[in-house]
């Protein structure tokens, strides 16, 4: 009897710890070879290793209230402000919202605790650290999270929610938001604890928390430059909460110093990567323009 395409994936010996993070060229061969065995694994893991009437992933996850004011604006986007009264400006260009419900989180925590213990190789998001609870969301990214229903839920997150979102926030990025990129990351004292500062390669950043209620950590604030009025403001995560802002923000992830922090972290970027000039005006658009998904195909850049 030969072997299944995930009995196939599991047996694959990833590249090392070093020759990744030193990206050799070998690293980029094992990714790509093995890019359609990785697909096909995924799609058998799920269909014969998960309960997907348990683990249903869709935006019954997503906190109620947020939910009915975009559904709500998608349907009528005159009613966008109900979306906008949900978002907190904490910092310049930075917004804080709820985002999952945190009584249904468990359900996404539950499906990725299946994810990281699945076996298959996953590609970590080593252009920022060689997370080893980290992976790459995107259809685009190499080794990335090819399960089926995630992959939905995944799009369904960016371009249902995150897109009008950023258009709301920030008109300018309007033709710099027509392609994705995410990832997801893991803070741990003893492992990957903080990251410099620095801007993203995106037009806007959604970064979202997935600790539970109850999973408490110290530290893993993060710092937002505003370069402008020289000042600095320093946030912290709640359990569910998310944090979106331009890419052009300067930031930078403090050290963790216990407990542990897991995000989702999605990127909207323009056609080759391309993002609006620093300094770009905000103009004035109409509402009808925001809600509207483009008619463009993912063209293969990734960031890193």
């Amino acid at each position: 009897m030969s072997a299944t395409q995930l009995q196939l994936a599991r047996a694959l010996a990833l590249p090392s710890r070093e020759a990744m993070l030193n990206r050799e060229h070998s690293v980029q061969y094992f990714w790509y070879n093995n890019d359609q065995l990785l697909t096909q694994a995924w799609k058998e893991w799920e269909e014969t290793e998960v309960d997907t009437t348990t683990f249903t992933l869709d935006d019954s996850l997503l906190d109620k209230n947020l939910r009915e004011a975009v559904n709500a604006a998608w349907q009528d986007p005159s009613k966008e402000h109900l979306v906008k009264s949900l978002l907190e400006e904490v910092a310049t260009d930075v917004y804080q919202f709820q985002f999952f419900d945190p009584e249904r989180l468990a359900v996404l925590r539950g499906y990725l605790e299946k994810v990281w213990n699945a076996n298959i190789p996953m590609r970590p998001p080593y252009g920022i650290v060689l997370n080893r609870r980290g992976a790459m969301l995107d259809k685009r990214s190499e080794g990335y999270l090819a399960a089926p229903s995630f992959q939905e839920f995944y799009n369904q997150v960016l371009n249902t929610y995150m897109r009008p979102i950023s258009r709301l926030l920030f008109p300018e990025i309007i033709g710099y938001d027509t392609q994705t990129f995410g990832f997801s990351i893991y803070y741990d004292p003893s492992t990957d604890a903080s990251i410099r500062p620095h801007t993203d390669a995106s037009s806007v950043t959604l970064n979202i928390n997935l600790n539970l209620p109850g999973e408490e950590f110290s530290g893993s604030e993060l710092d937002f430059y505003d370069q402008v009025n020289a000042k600095v403001t320093q946030l912290s995560f709640k359990p569910d909460t998310a944090m979106i802002h331009k890419g052009n923000v300067p930031h930078a992830a403090k050290p963790i110093t216990s407990g542990d922090r897991t995000n989702l972290v999605l990127w909207l970027f323009g056609d080759n990567g391309r993002i609006p000039a620093p300094g770009s005006k905000r103009t004035d658009i109409d509402a009808k323009e925001r809600w509207t998904t483009p008619k463009t195909t993912p063209d293969g850049y990734a960031p890193f």
